[in-house]
C-alpha cells in the first residue's frame, strides 16, 4: 500500500491512500454547510496530482457521485431535507449542466476568464457570510435558539416541517422559526449554478448553499441536505454529458473512474461524519466555515483568472509589436525584385549591341 500506483486514464501517479485521505478531511468540514468539497478536490488534482485536462472536471463529478450519498442519507434520517428546495434545485441545475459541458469542452478548455467572474461572486458571498458571522457573535442567530455556550438548544423542532408549497413560494419551519424562499428566484439561481457546476466539475453546492443563506436567509442546518442532493443530481447528468456527448477531436474529456471513485470513498465517510456532527456545531461557526471556504476559493479563482488574463494580454501585445515587421520585410523584398528586374532590362540592349 506504500507503493505508488498509476491511473492509466488520467496518467496520475500517486499513493492509493492519499486521495481518500484528502477527500475525507475536506468532506468532513465542507459537508456541514452543504458543500461536497469538490471545489477543493479539483485544485488538489490539478496542482498536486498534475491532472489538468478537461477530464479532471468529469473525474471530480465522479467524486460527487460516490461521496454525496453519505451526507444525504444522514440528513434524510434526521428529517433535515427540504424536499421542495431539493426539487427546485434539481429542476434548475439539470439543463444548466449540459450548457456547462458545452462551454467547458468547446469554448472554455482553459476557462480562466470565467474563473475570474466566479471568484468575484464567491468573494462577495464570503464577505457577506463573514459579516453575518461577526453579527451572530452579538445577537441570536436566525436558525435556532442557542444555549449560553452558543450551541443549538435541544429542541423537538430539529426536523423540517413544510407549511406551504406553491409555484411562487415555499414556506417551512425549522427549530420553531418560519422560513420562506421565492420559487422562481431559486429556480433561476439553480440554473446558473448548474452551468457553473457543469463547467468546472464542482457540482454547484459550493455556490447554491451560500446563496441560500445570504440572499434567501435560509438556515444553514436546513439547506445543507438539499444542497448536497442538488450536487448529486448535477453530478449524475454531468458525468453522463462528459461520457456521452461529442467532444472536439483529440480532447480527453471522459472521467477517470478509478481515481474519482478513490476520492469518493474518502468523501463518503467524511460527508456522513460531517452530516452527523453538523447539528452539534453552532450556527455561527458554520457560517465561519463557509465564509473561509468561499474566501479561499474566490481568491484562488481570482488570482488564477487574473494571471491568465495578464499572460494573454502580454502575448497579444507582443504579437502586435511584431506584426509591422512582416510588411516591411515584404516591401524590401518587393523593392529588391524590382531593382533586379530593372538591371536585367538595362543589360539586355547592351548584350544585343
Amino acid at each position: 500500500m506504500l507503493e505508488s500506483v498509476t491511473f492509466p486514464v488520467s496518467g496520475v501517479e500517486t499513493w492509493p491512500w492519499l486521495p481518500p485521505l484528502v477527500a475525507f478531511a475536506v468532506s468532513l468540514v465542507t459537508s456541514m454547510v452543504g458543500v461536497s468539497g469538490a471545489f477543493l478536490v479539483l485544485p488538489f488534482q490539478m496542482s498536486v496530482l498534475h491532472f489538468t485536462s478537461p477530464a479532471v472536471s468529469a473525474t471530480n463529478l465522479v467524486f460527487n457521485l460516490v461521496a454525496t450519498p453519505g451526507g444525504i442519507y444522514r440528513y434524510l434520517r434526521e428529517g433535515r431535507m427540504v424536499w421542495p428546495l431539493a426539487g427546485v434545485v434539481a429542476a434548475g441545475t439539470l439543463p444548466g449542466v449540459v450548457i456547462g459541458y458545452v462551454a467547458r469542452v468547446r469554448y472554455l478548455p482553459d476557462p480562466q476568464a470565467f474563473k475570474l467572474f466566479a471568484g468575484i461572486v464567491l468573494l462577495y458571498l464570503g464577505y457577506r457570510l463573514w459579516a453575518s458571522f461577526l453579527a451572530a457573535r452579538r445577537v441570536v442567530p436566525l436558525d435556532g435558539a442557542l444555549t449560553g455556550a452558543g450551541r443549538p438548544a435541544a429542541s423537538t423542532h430539529d426536523r423540517v416541517q413544510l407549511t406551504r408549497v406553491s409555484a411562487t413560494a415555499v414556506e417551512f419551519t425549522f427549530r420553531g422559526r418560519p422560513h420562506r424562499f421565492n420559487t422562481p428566484g431559486m429556480l433561476l439561481l439553480a440554473f446558473v449554478v448548474g452551468v457553473i457546476g457543469g463547467t468546472y466539475g464542482i457540482g454547484g453546492g459550493a455556490i447554491i448553499a451560500p446563496f441560500c443563506v445570504t440572499w434567501f436567509g435560509l438556515p444553514v442546518h436546513a439547506v445543507a441536505g438539499a444542497a448536497l442532493l442538488g450536487t448529486l443530481l448535477t453530478s449524475v447528468f454531468g458525468v453522463i454529458a462528459y461520457s456521452v456527448l461529442p467532444a472536439p477531436e483529440g480532447l480527453a474529456v471522459g472521467p477517470d473512474w478509478a481515481l474519482g471513485a478513490l476520492f469518493g470513498l474518502g468523501g463518503l465517510g467524511g460527508m456522513y461524519a460531517g452530516a452527523r456532527l453538523q447539528k452539534h456545531v453552532p450556527a455561527a461557526t458554520l457560517r465561519l466555515f463557509l465564509a473561509v471556504i468561499l474566501l479561499g476559493l474566490g481568491a484562488h479563482y481570482v488570482l488564477a483568472g487574473a494571471y491568465s488574463l495578464t499572460q494573454a494580454t502580454s502575448s497579444s501585445a507582443a504579437e502586435s509589436m511584431r506584426a509591422p515587421v512582416a510588411p516591411a520585410q515584404t516591401a524590401n523584398t518587393s523593392a529588391s525584385a524590382i531593382l533586379s528586374q530593372g538591371k536585367s532590362a538595362l543589360s539586355k540592349p547592351s548584350d544585343s549591341a
